[in-house]
């Protein structure tokens, strides 16, 4: 089953001012498609991983045959982690975090300011391009960043919410201003859908 590019949930120009409606255009209909689609080409030779949903292959990455293993890592990583992105943030979003996912955010970081600046450092201490993540680990929240589009699913852990801070995600209308890009990010952070991620993760969804 070819894995395909998912619709964005709202307009291009939803995240405005926060992030520009030519950004989402490109980042979601060219760089994640092209994403899908050298997933797919990467796994023709393979049917029985071909089949294997986005999960379930970046778990198992160490059982990915050797010669796509990589072409996995980077374009079904990039795949999923832009799938993942889209659904956490929306319009008219922003503020912070309520219910179960304040007392995680409490519980992990003390409050909900010291996890901002744990983002921020993580995504302003990414050289090069990656991403800033908050990930449950099995018992608690943790911060992480990653570099290109190795996913946290790699290494055992569920990614609640995370930044993007390679470039296309924000030169447009930052340029190389990534701290304000990151700064104006938290505005567009759906919290509903980080909640409904975070309940999936404590019941090993």
């Amino acid at each position: 089953m070819a894995h395909t590019l998912p619709a964005l949930p709202y307009a291009f120009s939803a995240l405005e001012p926060h992030i520009d409606a030519m950004t989402m255009e490109i980042h979601s209909q060219r760089h994640h498609k092209a994403y899908v689609d050298n997933l797919n080409k990467a796994l023709e030779a393979h049917p029985d991983f071909a089949s294997k949903s986005i999960e379930e292959l970046l778990r198992g990455i160490k059982s990915v045959p050797e010669g796509v293993r990589q072409a996995v890592i980077n374009n079904g990583g990039g795949h999923h982690n832009h799938a993942l992105f889209w659904t956490i943030m929306g319009p008219g979003a922003g503020g912070e975090p309520t219910g179960a996912v304040a007392e995680a955010v409490k519980g992990a970081f003390g409050d909900f300011a010291a996890l901002k600046a744990k983002v921020k450092e993580n995504a302003l201490g990414q050289f090069g391009s990656g991403w800033s993540w908050i990930v449950w680990d099995g018992t608690k929240l943790q911060a992480v960043k990653k570099p290109n589009q190795d996913s946290p699913l790699m290494d055992g852990l569920v990614p609640i919410l995370g930044v993007d801070v390679w470039e296309h995600a924000y030169y447009l209308k930052y340029q190389n201003k990534r701290a304000d890009y990151v700064d104006a990010w938290w505005n567009t952070v759906n919290w509903k859908a980080v909640e409904e991620r975070l309940a999936n993760a404590k019941a090993g969804k």
